[in-house]
């Protein structure tokens, strides 16, 4: 605020100098009913702002989606703590082509005459049944079917399962 003893008429004045005089709703008043924004829209509705909510994200919104929201497209949500994936498991027959392997790396160990394979350290969950196993083996693993360990048993092994002490030894 400016006050200015010497004004217009030798009275005095003040001179206010605020920033929303020089803005174009007050050049405008007035003189127009549309404020320069025409005759029919009339800057109304959704036309002026490219669509309602998220319309236009993949075409003229799409920089502005890249830039503040890149996430926005994809899954996501909730994911059922329950279900599992598929457990990585072995058969017998594999299991009998690599146990020798296996002991030559020094991945497996000979105990009593017995081959002793821990299929966790391996990165295998369960042992399976298919095919027919002739070595003798010491087998330690989270879980097994029950003929796989059966098979295992007739061989001359036994199986260790892992977290159930005693079931399936």
């Amino acid at each position: 605020m400016n006050l200015n003893p010497k004004g217009p008429r030798g009275a005095e004045t003040m001179t206010w100098t605020i920033p929303r005089a020089r803005k174009k709703s007050r050049k405008l008043r007035g003189r127009t009913r549309t404020m320069g924004w025409g005759r029919i829209g009339q800057h109304r509705k959704s036309g002026s702002r490219g669509g309602r909510g998220a319309a236009g994200l993949g075409k003229h919104k799409k920089s502005w989606m890249l830039r503040y929201a890149p996430n926005w497209f994809g899954k996501r949500g909730f994911r059922n703590p329950t279900s599992r994936g598929e457990q990585p498991a072995i058969d017998l027959e594999r299991l009998e082509a690599i146990v020798k392997d296996l002991a030559a790396r020094g991945q497996a160990k000979i105990e009593d005459g017995k081959y002793v394979v821990d299929l966790e350290e391996l990165g295998y969950a369960k042992l399976l049944g298919r095919g027919r196993i002739t070595i003798s083996v010491k087998v330690i693993v989270p879980s097994a079917s029950s003929k796989a360990v059966e098979k295992v048993k007739a061989a001359g092994g036994e199986v260790v399962i892992k977290g159930a002490e005693g079931a399936g030894s």
